[in-house]
Parts: C-alpha cells; structure tokens; sequence
C-alpha cells in the first residue's frame, strides 16, 4: 500500500492513506500560493496543528460540506462547535486517535495560538501519523525542540519515520539552520519543506535548503511545487 501526500501550499497538505483522506491545516482561498480552491476539496478528516488563520481559515466551510470529523486542540473544538461543525475531537497534548487509515498522535510544537475572535487557541501542536503503513511526522508551525530526538524513535517494531514535514521560513517558525539540526534529531527518511515564500517575510529559497539537507548526509530532501505529490510505499 502506498500513502499519496500532496501539497497544497503553505502548510496544507492531503495525505490519502488508502482508506481516506486526511486534510491538514486548511488554508486555501485566501493564501496566494495555493494549488486547490477549499470547494473543491474533498477529505474524510481534518488535523489542526494550531488556531492561527492560516492553518485554519477554511476548516469551518469543509467541515461543513463534507462531514469530515476534525482533530484539534480542545479550545479550537469548542470555537468550532460554536460555528456549527457537528463532528469535531477536541485533545490535548499526548492523545491519539484512530483516523483513516491509522491512528494520529498530538505531539509538541513551540508555537502561539490564537483563534478568529483573539481569544486563546490552546496549545499549539505537531502530528505523529502513522497511517497506511507509513510514519509521517507534521511538524506545524514550530522552533526547534529537544523532544524531536523522541519523536523520532523507531517505533516498537523498530520502524523510524518515513517522512517528515518541517516549516523552513524563518521569522514565525524555525528557519533552514534549525531545520538541518531538527532532521539530525528526527531521522527521517525523507523530509519536505512547508511555511515558506507564501509572503516576502518568510521567502526562502527550498532548492537551496534542500541541496543543504542532502550534502549533510541527513535524508532525502523533496521540494514539492503546490498541487504537486509523492507517494511513501510501506516498509
């Protein structure tokens, strides 16, 4: 079986496991890079890293049109409630849950989180997949954390991560430089860049942070232009 990731733009992606499709951080009407337009999308379930409205922005009108269930933090789900998304999770820190096609742990992330209205989004996080046979770690909006060297642990039958996603556009998250150290903690096998060049604050240029990544010796490094996909094959 093999898990089909596709980008978006900025930090939304779809990730089809073979028995559904997760969507992650909707933002798509709105962000100038976007490949697809958020009714066009279908999904079977929504992952919120974070409240901020570029994660966020159209999570309420899919969630809507497709019935698809949305993970998030705890105060993100009561926000959504209150805009009238009948399936949403709310969890904090630690849980998992079963998704399509596996189950999705909320991990760390250092970040802020705020929702629409100003008030306190929760804890911003990060997810652990691992879905269609493939690990899959998201890291969301983030500086670099010690607990990545966690994260990155084999699993109990000795599987590491097949893929990581880390934001490289420096100012609001974690930048090129701490990106290399994060991969260093994180062992994946493959890695692609997200949070970047959406606006000039955050420009950078993922062919160069890519030819880094690989002369180090740290993973296969990917750069996906937006609507553009890979496929992880089960090991």
């Amino acid at each position: 079986m093999a898990v089909t990731v596709t980008w978006s733009g900025h930090s939304t992606f779809l990730i089809d496991t073979g028995s559904g499709v997760l969507l992650v951080d909707p933002f798509f009407d709105d962000c100038p890079t976007a490949a697809f337009k958020a009714a066009d999308v279908a999904c079977d379930a929504i992952l919120l890293t974070h409240a901020h409205f570029d994660h966020l922005a159209d999570c309420v009108p899919i969630a809507k049109r497709t019935r698809a269930p949305v993970f998030c933090a705890f105060e993100i789900a009561q926000w959504l409630s209150g805009q009238g998304v009948e399936q949403v999770t709310g969890m904090n820190l630690g849980g998992a849950t079963s998704v399509p096609g596996g189950r999705a742990k909320m991990e760390l992330a250092h970040h802020s989180s705020s929702l629409p209205d100003g008030s306190y989004g929760g804890p911003a996080a990060s997810w652990l997949l691992d879905v269609g046979g493939a690990r899959i770690f998201i890291a969301g909006d983030t500086g670099l954390f010690s607990d990545m060297e966690r994260i990155g642990r084999p699993d109990g039958q000795g599987r590491g991560l097949d893929l990581a996603i880390l934001p490289i556009g420096d100012l609001f998250t974690m930048g090129p430089e701490d990106s290399l150290e994060a991969i260093r903690l994180l062992k994946p096998r493959l890695v692609l860049p997200c949070h970047y060049s959406t606006w000039p604050p955050i420009e950078q240029d993922p062919k160069v942070w890519a030819d880094r990544v690989q002369a180090a010796g740290l993973a296969e490094a990917k750069v996906l232009a937006p609507g553009e996909s890979l496929s992880l094959s089960a090991r």
